[in-house]
């Protein structure tokens, strides 16, 4: 069983920039791939960036390339989103998840998920 606890969320000025980090308690194996995702007020949720646990290969969604960086701490048992050069299209609560196995963009195929932290980019 893994336990995700998100933080770092918060409001932010259009341009600027904030960190978000997953810590995860219990057992993260090799194996397992960590994503972030987020929701806006009506919207469905939506992948962001995953990482894998054993080699840190990176994915991103194409609305955050070069702006977002996804990292991990393995000795930590930590996954940081870093966020740059934020637009109001990026407010939403910000979602990290686990799953046992290759990275993939559904929601759906995520096992286990932080409570969420939300992200105000105001204009």
């Amino acid at each position: 069983q893994v336990q995700l606890v998100n933080s770092g969320g918060g409001l932010v000025q259009t341009g600027g920039s904030l960190r978000l980090s997953c810590a995860a308690s219990g057992h993260i194996y090799s194996n397992y791939a960590v994503g972030w995702f987020r929701q806006a007020p009506g919207k469905e949720r939506e992948f962001v960036a995953a990482i894998t646990w054993s080699d840190g290969s990176t994915t991103y969604a194409d609305s955050v390339k070069g702006r977002f960086t996804i990292s991990r701490d393995n000795a930590k048992n930590t996954v940081h989103l870093q966020m740059n050069s934020l637009k109001p299209e990026d407010t939403a609560v910000y979602y990290c998840a686990a799953r046992n196995g290759r990275i993939l963009g559904g929601p759906y195929e995520y096992d286990y998920w932080g409570q969420g932290t939300q992200v105000t980019v105001a204009s």
